[in-house]
């Protein structure tokens, strides 16, 4: 064996079998890199049959000692591990190296969120004058009406829309597909785009059912997703590190904080356990001891 060809069957393995997204699928790839650039640079000039536990600890010593936080380190070991499992149920070795490989201990890291005022400053901060202005409201809206991955949102089709209903259905991570829940706020603001700058592009082919487009006529990419929240919040004076994906955790927070069952939050988020969704059950939890050390007086 070696390393080329077997991460390339398991990048298809990834894919066919376990039908996960592009960007996971390149997240393991990468995670597989840096084991493959450890044993480059020690000129061990070993197979991945030829791996072993000692060989595994010595790797995460070296990507520690490159200052990788404790996170990112757990990430690449659980990378590792899915491809000796792969390798291990295609039989092409007869024992796993990383059975007994330990992820660093890390905290739970709490994501940042925002207000209903400050989602509301962000949305109100768009110039709709600008041609891509009503576009960028939809999205927002979109993104905080329906707690949105951004990888779901670019991939978001029109015909995908049910608005009657006041439903989206949204293709999720393993092509997993779900209905959920749109405002009306979110419907108004994607039917002024629809009307008022997507009808007036030339679309690219195959684009013709994606919901939101860039100026020539595609798929927006995730970076631009990014781009328009970065250059919003840096005109408002944001300190945050605000993403596409806070207003995803603004959603879910916001939903709990209003008392909202913690298994509906899950099934619109599209969680497949309940224990990522609990997250949110702390932050409420944080947020409390927050407010109670800030203005209680014998605090």
């Amino acid at each position: 064996m070696n390393w080329e060809s077997e991460i390339n069957e398991f990048r298809n393995y990834l894919k066919v079998e376990k039908g996960l997204s592009d960007n996971s699928i390149h997240a393991y790839v990468t995670d597989l890199t840096k084991l493959v650039a450890f044993l480059e640079e020690k000129n061990y000039k070993l197979a991945p049959e030829d791996v072993r536990l000692n060989h595994l600890k010595e790797m995460m010593e070296w990507v520690a000692n490159k200052g990788i936080s404790p996170r990112t380190q757990a990430r690449v070991i659980s990378g590792i591990k899915s491809f000796y499992k792969f390798l291990m149920i295609e039989e092409k070795v007869d024992r796993d190296p990383t059975a007994l490989l330990e992820s660093p201990k890390i905290g739970r890291k709490l994501p940042e969120i925002l207000s209903v005022e400050e989602i509301d400053s962000i949305i109100n901060a768009v110039d709709t004058k600008k041609p891509e202005g009503q576009r960028n409201k939809a999205i927002l809206e979109t993104l905080y009406s329906c707690g949105l991955r951004v990888s779901e949102l670019i991939d978001l089709k029109i015909s995908n829309l049910f608005f009657e209903s006041g439903f989206v259905k949204i293709e999720g991570k393993g092509n997993k597909e779900r209905l959920v829940p749109i405002s009306t706020k979110a419907i108004k603001e994607i039917n002024l785009y629809l009307s008022e700058y997507r009808r007036n592009l030339n679309i690219f082919p195959e684009h013709e059912d994606i919901l939101f487009l860039n100026r020539r006529g595609k798929k927006l990419s995730r970076v631009m997703i990014f781009t328009i929240i970065k250059n919003l919040t840096k005109r408002l004076g944001f300190v945050k590190n605000i993403s596409p994906h806070t207003f995803r955790h603004s959603f879910a927070t916001h939903l709990i904080d209003g008392g909202a069952n913690l298994r509906a939050v899950q099934e619109m988020l599209g969680h497949e356990s309940i224990i990522t969704t609990e997250i949110y059950t702390h932050l409420d939890k944080e947020y409390l001891k927050n407010t109670i050390i800030q203005f209680h007086p014998r605090s």
